[in-house]
C-alpha cells in the first residue's frame, strides 16, 4: 500500500534587519525519498531601527543592492557617513528619531531616492544637494529646527509634486 506524505513548512528568520523566508515543500507519494524544493525570497531592505546604534555599521554601505534603509530610533548623532553615496539603488531612507544634527551632502547623489525621512532629529542645516533628488516624492523634516533659508533653496530645485512635511 502506498503512503502519501505532504508537508509544507514556512520559516521566517530576521537577521540584522534582512528578512529571509524559506518555504520547503516535500511531496512524497511513495516510499522513495525526494529532495525538498526550496524557494528563498529576500527583500532588498535593511532594518537597523531600534538597535541603540551610535554609528551606522560601515559594511552597510557595501550593500549596493539596497532599496530601503531604516536607521530610525537609534542614538545616531552628527551626520550619516558620506559613504551613503554608494547606495545608488536606495529608494527609501529613514533616518528619523535620532539626534542627528546634519545630513551629508552625499545624500544628494542618491538619484533613485523617493522617500527621505529626517523627522525628529536635531537638524539645524540642510545641504543644498538635496535639490538634486529628482525622483523624490516625500521629504519629512518635521520635528527639526532646520534653516528655512536652506529649505527654500532646496525647494527651488525639487519637483513641485514633492510632499515636504515641515
Amino acid at each position: 500500500m502506498k503512503k502519501q506524505f505532504f508537508a509544507t513548512i514556512t520559516l521566517s528568520l530576521l537577521l540584522t534587519g534582512c528578512t529571509i523566508v524559506q518555504t520547503p515543500t516535500i511531496n512524497n507519494t511513495d516510499n522513495e525519498s525526494t529532495e525538498p524544493s526550496v524557494t528563498m525570497t529576500t527583500k532588498n531592505s535593511l532594518d537597523l531601527s531600534n538597535q541603540n546604534l551610535s554609528k551606522v555599521p560601515n559594511d552597510t554601505f557595501n550593500k549596493t543592492n539596497l532599496q530601503e534603509l531604516n536607521i530610525s530610533h537609534n542614538n545616531l548623532t552628527g551626520s550619516l557617513q558620506a559613504e551613503v553615496r554608494h547606495l545608488q539603488n536606495l529608494r527609501v531612507l529613514n533616518m528619523s528619531n535620532n539626534q542627528m544634527t546634519g545630513v551629508p551632502a552625499e545624500v544628494g547623489q542618491l538619484s533613485k531616492l523617493e522617500i527621505l525621512d529626517l523627522s525628529n532629529n536635531q537638524l539645524i542645516g540642510l545641504p543644498n544637494e538635496l535639490a538634486n533628488l529628482k525622483n523624490l516624492k516625500t521629504l519629512n523634516l518635521s520635528g527639526n529646527n532646520y534653516s528655512t533659508q536652506d529649505l527654500a533653496v532646496i525647494e527651488k530645485g525639487l519637483s513641485k509634486n514633492v510632499n515636504i512635511i515641515k
